[in-house]
């Protein structure tokens, strides 16, 4: 079921990581921060704690080891949901500084990145967002989140990736199908002007 949209995320992440070599190669994992050698995990089944003692469904999108990763790429956006729902969560006013996470009325936006983040933290793994290059407004928005979590030592395991970085990463042959199926190249300017902006944005 993961791969019913050929273009999705899921299937971009599955011929990346599934590539004979790669987690031997040990290039993509060091640009993610993942340990090397370890095999991936789809659709990781995180169990995040609720405050009532028991556990969401929440499913990441992929784990490497000690690293949880959430991938975009033609989705529009992160999601939203209910303040409500996600006051449910054992670790949420810990985590998030409420007032200043990115809002609308009765939702929380970015709703994915704040449930992967909570993840993160109950399982005190890393976590990283891979984006498109091409779609800064998804940075904008992780960096939204990134800049109200609480605990500096979590913040600290907090970062961003580019698929066009990970092609840059990737073997010749992988590098070439990702540029021919999904146009997703490396843009030397473009990708460290965008990485360049984040981390300004946060120091």
């Amino acid at each position: 079921m993961e791969l019913d949209s050929c273009a999705s995320s899921d299937a971009l992440l599955m011929n990346v990581f599934c590539y004979p070599g790669v987690s031997r190669d040990g290039r993509i994992s060091a640009l993610l921060g993942a340990e090397e050698g370890v095999s991936p995990c789809f659709g990781y089944r995180a169990r995040v704690p609720l405050a009532n003692g028991k556990f969401d469904r929440t499913e990441v999108d992929l784990r490497l080891g000690n690293l949880l990763v959430e991938a975009k790429l033609t989705e529009s956006n992160f999601q939203s949901a209910q303040k409500k729902a996600l006051q449910t969560y054992r670790d949420f006013s810990d985590v998030f500084d409420r007032q200043q996470l990115p809002q609308m009325g009765d939702h929380y936006l970015s709703y994915q990145l704040l449930r992967n983040v909570l993840a993160a933290y109950a399982l005190q793994c890393s976590f990283c967002v891979l984006v498109d290059a091409r779609r800064p407004d998804l940075a904008d928005a992780w960096y939204a989140v990134m800049k109200c979590v609480k605990p500096i030592e979590l913040r600290t395991k907090l970062r961003m990736s580019t698929w066009q970085e990970v092609a840059q990463a990737a073997p010749a042959r992988l590098r070439a199908f990702l540029a021919a199926k999904y146009g997703i190249k490396w843009q030397t300017g473009y990708d460290q002007r965008l990485c360049t902006a984040l981390v300004t944005r946060l120091r």
